[in-house]
């Protein structure tokens, strides 16, 4: 059975976090969730991976070119968009794993702090 690309991206990006832990992609929302010694640190939507931030990282992101992850709710007739704590690593590290280890690191430690 030929796998996705949505697939495909979810396995590549299990790769580049593996190097931090035992990573794994698990489907969710018509996602991925993506998770670090069972911790979950990123998701994936529309083939796009967003890393887990706090107060402390998200400012590393932000100057890095990052965009959070934003999805529209819907609440009877209203629409509002809302925003997570999940945001874009740069570029380059979507290429390899030595370029994702810190912002996968930092994903991982702001996972840490929000389930201490």
């Amino acid at each position: 059975m030929e796998r996705s690309p949505a697939d495909a991206f979810a396995e590549h990006c299990v790769e580049l976090l593996g190097a931090l832990g035992a990573a794994r992609a698990k489907r969710m929302f018509g996602g991925h969730g993506l998770y670090l010694d069972g911790l979950m640190v990123g998701l994936i939507a529309a083939e796009q991976l967003y890393l887990k931030t706090d107060a402390e990282t998200r400012p590393r992101f932000e100057a890095a070119g990052g965009r959070p992850f934003v999805y529209v709710r819907r609440d009877g007739k209203l629409e509002r968009h809302a925003t997570m704590s999940y945001w874009t690593p740069p570029p380059e590290a979507i290429e390899a794993p030595e370029e994702m280890r810190p912002w996968a690191r930092l994903a991982l430690e702001a996972a840490l702090r929000a389930q201490a």
